[in-house]
């Protein structure tokens, strides 16, 4: 048994277009249709480590978490609706748990793009980092065989390893099966292999609360109290208030409404000024405030001559 009294170093690595994978199926497929959350995800990985080293939650730390995923380049990003956008978003949420990210650039061959390369540079990684900095429990976040060789060249440096696995399939819009198992010659060279699929289920239904921290929390819509109720959907003229990094503010009495550059129509949010009449629709957020969305800069004729703003 291990003595209660020193600390158990945790790495984490995540297989990143893996888990993207599971976390779209939750928020897509399921019933739950919600995303896992990193921090509480980091959360269940300390207590279940606790249980299985039967050692204090509060000795059971995560000293690194590395995310290593292929990702396309801006202009092809750009291309897809918000996915810049959305990139960048969840690289906020890695940063503020602390996780490292590591991108391989999506290539292109023969006209055809290839993601290979990311599970090769993440083992590197993960025994370069194991071998210096001697963590007592590895946790992949990955399902491939391809990392077996990992697993035992760990295994021989004495770092016992967790894999978090899920075994789910379900149709997707074009009629298709997709299916996704975690291969069973790596839950065989592991110490902790840990059924996801099947804990969340039944932590679900039996309402555990570690399993439902495992979720990104829905915000539930506070009632919306506001004069503005009978505007929405209504086509509204104001000035912009203030801009600063992508976002800005329109004066319209009682309240300033917040914008983003993402709710602007056939308007560049850089050759916008303060001043600049716009107009907008009403909508509201998550929280129930006030917000301006599809804003259009108003053309303005002066001395007869109409300017576009």
């Amino acid at each position: 048994m291990k003595n209660k009294t020193v600390l158990s170093k945790v790495g984490v690595f995540y297989d990143g277009n893996y888990f993207l994978h599971i976390s779209n199926y939750y928020n897509y497929n399921h019933s739950r249709k919600s995303r896992i959350s990193i921090s509480g995800l980091h959360n269940f990985i300390r207590q279940k480590i606790s249980e299985e080293e039967n050692t204090p939650i509060g000795l059971c730390q995560i000293v690194d978490a590395h995310y290593f995923r292929s990702r396309l380049g801006a202009q092809d990003a750009s291309q897809k609706g918000n996915l810049l956008y959305y990139d960048r978003v969840f690289d906020d949420i890695l940063m503020s748990e602390g996780v490292v990210t590591h991108y391989f650039p999506v290539r292109t061959f023969f006209g055809t793009k290839n993601e290979k390369g990311i599970d090769l540079w993440l083992a590197l990684e993960v025994f370069e980092l194991a071998f210096y900095k001697q963590f007592d429990v590895i946790v992949l976040i990955a399902s491939d065989g391809d990392y077996v060789p990992l697993v035992r060249k760990l295994n021989t440096l004495g770092t016992r390893v967790m894999v978090l696995s899920w075994d789910f399939e379900f149709f997707n819009d074009e009629g298709q099966k997709v299916i996704t198992r975690t291969s069973q010659d790596l839950l065989n060279e592991v110490s902790y292999p840990i059924a996801m699929h099947e804990l969340i289920d039944n932590g679900l239904t039996n309402e555990d609360e570690k399993v439902v921290k495992l979720f990104v929390q829905q915000v539930v819509p506070r009632p919306v109290v506001s004069t503005h109720t009978e505007l929405t959907g209504v086509r509204l003229n104001g000035n912009i208030l203030s801009l600063k990094n992508g976002f800005g503010f329109i004066k319209y009495p009682p309240n300033n409404l917040f914008f983003h550059y993402g709710n602007l129509v056939d308007t560049d949010f850089n050759d916008l000024k303060e001043g600049d009449s716009v107009e907008f629709t009403m909508g509201y957020n998550d929280n129930g405030d006030a917000i301006a969305k599809e804003v259009r800069a108003v053309e303005e004729e002066v001395n007869g001559n109409t300017l576009n703003k």
